[in-house]
């Protein structure tokens, strides 16, 4: 049936004036981007799915583009609504989503709830892993936090944060016909 890659935008630039949804990969995030073109598992995907954030598209674009296959975007895919916080500091980002991974079942600051962000990234891709309609494998482009609990739930884990990213731009793979993970996450670049 084929594999699933779930691909974490890479680095970005961060810009408090600007929506957080909105932030526009970096320099550093596209030449991560083009080493991770250079690998072998990546000829093989048919088709991109991609949250409707920037960074997310704007990454998803750039396989598109170098596959010459399409994209579908997905808002149900976007990452853990942190809009109540709005834009704060990378130390109390990083305090903020431990407890909100720590409690899944209660808002942080206003944030999504993770059991329920959860359950929506579980919805908005479930239909991929049934379907033997692409040609070839499906890479899908998000975001680390929606990523790391989908992987969670696709390894039968509870929510606990020492399961997320080593870092922006990473991947994780997926058997479609098992609906399991195949590997944890893994750099772009590595």
């Amino acid at each position: 049936m084929g594999l699933l890659r779930y691909i974490s935008h890479p680095d970005v630039v961060v810009d408090p004036a600007t929506p957080v949804p909105e932030w526009r990969l970096s320099e550093h995030g596209r030449a991560r981007l083009a080493v991770m073109l250079t690998r072998p598992w990546v000829t093989t995907i048919g088709a991109v799915v991609t949250s409707e954030e920037r960074k997310a598209l704007e990454a998803a674009t750039v396989i598109a583009n170098h596959l010459g296959v399409p994209i579908e975007t997905r808002a149900s895919t976007g990452e853990l609504d942190r809009s109540a916080t709005g834009f704060v500091s990378a130390a109390e980002h990083e305090r903020l989503a431990d407890a909100c991974f720590a409690a899944p079942e209660r808002s942080v600051k206003g944030w999504e709830r993770a059991a329920d962000a959860q359950a929506r990234i579980v919805r908005a891709l479930g239909d991929l892993l049934a379907s033997d309609d692409a040609t070839g494998d499906i890479a899908v482009v998000g975001h680390g936090g929606v990523g790391t609990l989908w992987w969670c739930s696709l390894s039968d884990l509870p929510i606990d944060r020492r399961w997320d990213q080593p870092g922006q731009g990473s991947y994780f793979t997926v058997d479609r016909a098992t609906r399991r993970p195949l590997h944890h996450w893994t750099p772009i670049d590595a």
